[in-house]
C-alpha cells in the first residue's frame, strides 16, 4: 500500500493505492470520510493529521513519500528511503514542485465566485464555517454536490446582500443576462367588507377579491386549481359554472354579497406585416438548418422562424450577430407592454432568441425572463353530447362530416388529423395509428364503428391517394381550412361557447371519463406524458356526482 497526496475537487486528499483486498477496504471504510474515486480509479481519505496516524496503525505497512506534504500538515512523516528509488537531487525536484502545486491549490481555492441569474444565485466560496452560515441563512438554499457550488434563490434584494457580504473579498461576479422585466400590477377594484366580487375574466378565470378571513380563504382553497395571484391580490380560480355556483354558496355561508362582473382581456396586437417592412429580413439560413438538423418538428420550427424574424426586423438597422442583451430585454418588453401577447407567446419568442445565440452562434447559455405571478390554471371548453350531435348533423357536406367525427371520435389533435394516412386505418384491430404526434411520439387511439362506417363512404366518393383528407390538388389540409369548416357548422347552430377544433378534443376525453372509461386508458389515447395533464378532466365533469355517497351517512349515529 502506497499513500501521496492529491487535491481533488479543490481539497487536499490522501490517495491510498493497494491491490484490490476485500478485508484491506474494510479496514480503510473505517476512517471518516473515506471515498472511493471512479475518475481516479482510487480511494483517498481526508489530509490531516489524525488521519494519517490512523492509517499508520490499521496498516503498519504502509510506504509514504517524504515531501513538503507533512510539513504543512504537521504530520510525523518517518522517510522510507526505498520508495520509488529516487535519488537526492529527484527528491528536491519533486519537493519543489509540490511546493508550486500546493502554491497554486491555495489560490485557487480561495477564489470566490458568484453566478447570477434571472432566478438562481451560484456561489462557489472555499470551505468557512462563517461564510456557510450566511449562505445558508437563506431560504431554500440547496448544496450542488454536481457542480460543487451553492443554489440560492434570486429573491428581491439576495443578490444585493451576496455581493455587500463577499465584496471585500474580490469576488468574480457573473451576471448571466439576468434581465428581469417587471409587470405592473392592475388597479384593485373597489369592494367593501360585506362583499365577495368575482370577476369573469374572458371566460378564461374567475378573480376574486373579498377582505381577509381566515375561514373563507380555507373554504376558497378547497376549490380545484385555486391560488393566489400575489401581483393583483386577488385569488384565481378556472372558470366553469360549477365553479361560479361554488362561490355564491360560499358567499351564502359567510353572509358577503355576492357581485358578478365581467372583464375583456386586452386584445394582443398582431405583429406587423412582412409587406409593412421595409426591407424585410428573412430568418438566417443557418437558423433553419440547425433546427432541421436537431430534429425539430415542422410546427417548431415555423413558430421559431416567425418569431424570430420579428425580433430581427425590431431593430432593421443591427447585424444579427451583434445584437446586445440591452436589445433582446427591450423587444421584451415591447411584446409585454405593447403587444399585451400572453406568457406561453412571451416564452416561445425567448426561446427562439435564445436558440440563435446559444444554438446557432454557440454562446453562452443566458436568462432573459419577466417577473410574472404564477401561470393562471383554465379548465378547457367542452362540448355536451347534445352539443356535438347539432354539430355534427348541421355538417351536411360528407368529407367535411367526416373530418369532424374522425377528430372527435379517435381524440386527434389538429396536426395528427392532418398528417393521417389511409395505411393509419387499421380497419382489423379498429384502431387509427398516429405516427409521430406531438412530442415524436407514435400512439394508437379509437376507430369507432360509425366512423369507420362514414368512411369507407368518403373514401369510395373522393378516393384520396396518400393522405387521408386531401385537398383539390391532393395535398394536406390545412389548420386554418379545418377551424372554418367547423365554424360554418357552429354558425348553423345556436351554441355561444367558443369553440376550436381541439375543443372536440377535449369533448372525446371528457364523454369517456363521463362513460367509466379509466382515466389511465384516456391518458394512452390521448398521448399524454402526464396523468396530471389528463386528470384537468375530473374537474370538468360532474355526471355521477350525485350517485356518491358520503361514507358518514352510512354510519349509525346517535
Amino acid at each position: 500500500m502506497k499513500l501521496s497526496k492529491i487535491t481533488h475537487h479543490n481539497e487536499l486528499r490522501i490517495r491510498v493505492d493497494f491491490a484490490y483486498n476485500a478485508e484491506t477496504t474494510a479496514r480503510l471504510k473505517q476512517i471518516p470520510d473515506a471515498r472511493w474515486s471512479q475518475s481516479l480509479k482510487c480511494w483517498h481519505v481526508p489530509y490531516s493529521k489524525e488521519v494519517f496516524e490512523q492509517l499508520k496503525e490499521l496498516f503498519p505497512e504502509v510506504e509514504y513519500p517524504t515531501t513538503q506534504v507533512a510539513e504543512q500538515s504537521n504530520l510525523s512523516v518517518k522517510k522510507v528511503s526505498t520508495i520509488n528509488n529516487v535519488n537526492h537531487s529527484t527528491s528536491k525536484k519533486i519537493e519543489l514542485k509540490h511546493k508550486e502545486a500546493d502554491t497554486n491549490v491555495a489560490a485557487k481555492s480561495s477564489v470566490i465566485s458568484i453566478e447570477i441569474t434571472a432566478r438562481h444565485i451560484y456561489v462557489k466560496v472555499p470551505k468557512n464555517d462563517a461564510d456557510i452560515a450566511f449562505i445558508r441563512s437563506f431560504k431554500f438554499v440547496l448544496w450542488d454536490s454536481k457542480n460543487y457550488c451553492w443554489s440560492i434563490p434570486n429573491y428581491k434584494n439576495t443578490a444585493e446582500k451576496i455581493k455587500a457580504y463577499f465584496g471585500t473579498r474580490n469576488p468574480i461576479i457573473t451576471e448571466l443576462g439576468a434581465a428581469i422585466i417587471t409587470e405592473q400590477a392592475p388597479a384593485q377594484p373597489t369592494f367593501t367588507a360585506s362583499q365577495l366580487l368575482v370577476i369573469n375574466h374572458s371566460d378564461k378565470i374567475f378573480k376574486v377579491y373579498f377582505s381577509f378571513n381566515k375561514n373563507l380563504v380555507f373554504a376558497i382553497k378547497k376549490i380545484p386549481f385555486a391560488q393566489w395571484n400575489d401581483t393583483g391580490h386577488y385569488w384565481s380560480i378556472p372558470y366553469s359554472e360549477k365553479y361560479l355556483t361554488e362561490l355564491k354558496r360560499i358567499a351564502a355561508e359567510f353572509a358577503l354579497q355576492f357581485i358578478y362582473t365581467t372583464e375583456q382581456k386586452p386584445k394582443i396586437k398582431p405583429r406587423t406585416s412582412r409587406h409593412d417592412i421595409e426591407n424585410f429580413r428573412d430568418c438566417p439560413a443557418e437558423y433553419i438548418s440547425k433546427l432541421k438538423e436537431l430534429r425539430y418538428s415542422q410546427n417548431t420550427i415555423d413558430t421559431y422562424k416567425h418569431m424570430f424574424e420579428e425580433f430581427i426586423n425590431h431593430f432593421p438597422d443591427s447585424e444579427i450577430k451583434d445584437m446586445t442583451d440591452e436589445m433582446i430585454v427591450e423587444f421584451l418588453r415591447y411584446l409585454v407592454n405593447e403587444r399585451n401577447i400572453s406568457g406561453s407567446y412571451q416564452n416561445q419568442s425567448i426561446n427562439s432568441i435564445k436558440f440563435y445565440f446559444e444554438r446557432v452562434l454557440g454562446g453562452q447559455r443566458k436568462v432573459y425572463t419577466i417577473d410574472r405571478p404564477r401561470k393562471e390554471k383554465f379548465l378547457p371548453e367542452v362540448l355536451s353530447e347534445e352539443e356535438l350531435v347539432m354539430i355534427l348533423n348541421s355538417t351536411e357536406n360528407l368529407k367535411h362530416k367526416a373530418m369532424l367525427i374522425t377528430i372527435y371520435s379517435a381524440g386527434l389533435r389538429v396536426s395528427e388529423f392532418i398528417n393521417l394516412k389511409i395505411k393509419d386505418i387499421d380497419s382489423n384491430r379498429m384502431q387509427i395509428r398516429v405516427e409521430q404526434g406531438k412530442g415524436k411520439k407514435d400512439r394508437y387511439t379509437l376507430l369507432g364503428k360509425k366512423t369507420l362506417e362514414i368512411l369507407r363512404k368518403y373514401v369510395a366518393e373522393y378516393k384520396p391517394i396518400v393522405w387521408l383528407f386531401e385537398g383539390t390538388k391532393a395535398e394536406q389540409y390545412s389548420r386554418r381550412t379545418i377551424n372554418e369548416i367547423l365554424k360554418k357548422s357552429i354558425d348553423k347552430t345556436n351554441i355561444k361557447k367558443r369553440i376550436t377544433v381541439h375543443t372536440l378534443r377535449h369533448s372525446f376525453a371528457t364523454h369517456l371519463l363521463e362513460a367509466g372509461t379509466d382515466i389511465r386508458y384516456i391518458q394512452s389515447l390521448l398521448g399524454h406524458s402526464s396523468g396530471k395533464t389528463t386528470e384537468i378532466y375530473t374537474h370538468i365533469t360532474t355526471k355521477g356526482f350525485d350517485q356518491i355517497i358520503s361514507p358518514l351517512d352510512k354510519l349509525e349515529i346517535n
